[in-house]
């Protein structure tokens, strides 16, 4: 019987409505996601944990500084569910993108000694975290399916979300709606 894990990217107050760089969508999946909780083995969850000087925010507007309020998870984001959190972006050269780049938690080593063969990826943003959470967890071996009513994008260009779930069908990721899971 498969082991299956959600995986929660970025679900933080910055890449929400009112955030520092915001999806728009960034409140709309919350419910999705918690709806899906309960259905999944565990849960993990990923935040940006980055340092006030990164070289990150040459490219980026000054977001999810450790500590911050808009660090912190959303406030509907059911966190009583979340088994693990990874902490990613962290130093002063990494961006974090991945989840499989956390620094506090080696997320792949943890999944497979979970037993988990099957991750589902969902949150923020759709064109960045997400995508490279999602091709990461592909590599890493595991059967990854990306939940399209329950990622939002920041959509820094016209056609990134579009791009972004081309990228994810090219790369072998399964798209899916949350209603099939």
């Amino acid at each position: 019987m498969a082991v299956k894990c959600l995986i929660v990217v970025d679900v933080q107050r910055d890449f929400c409505p009112g955030g520092a760089l915001a999806a728009a969508g960034g409140d709309d999946i919350i419910p999705v996601i918690n709806g899906l909780m309960d259905k999944f083995d565990f849960v993990i969850a990923t935040k940006d944990w980055h340092p006030s000087q990164t070289v990150h925010f040459e490219k980026w507007p000054v977001h999810c500084v450790r500590g911050t309020d808009g660090a912190r998870f959303h406030k509907d984001l059911n966190i009583d569910k979340i088994n693990e959190v990874v902490l990613k972006g962290t130093g002063n050269t990494d961006d974090g993108y991945s989840g499989f780049e956390g620094t506090n938690v080696d997320m792949s080593s943890w999944l497979k000694r979970n037993k988990v063969t099957e991750v589902y990826v969902c949150g923020i943003a759709t064109e960045y975290c997400v995508l490279a959470t999602a091709v990461d967890a592909l590599k890493s071996g595991f059967k990854t399916t990306v939940i399209t009513d329950a990622i939002a994008a920041v959509e820094a260009a016209a056609g990134d979300t579009e791009k972004a779930l081309a990228k994810m069908k090219d790369a072998g990721l399964e798209l899916k709606s949350s209603d099939s899971i």
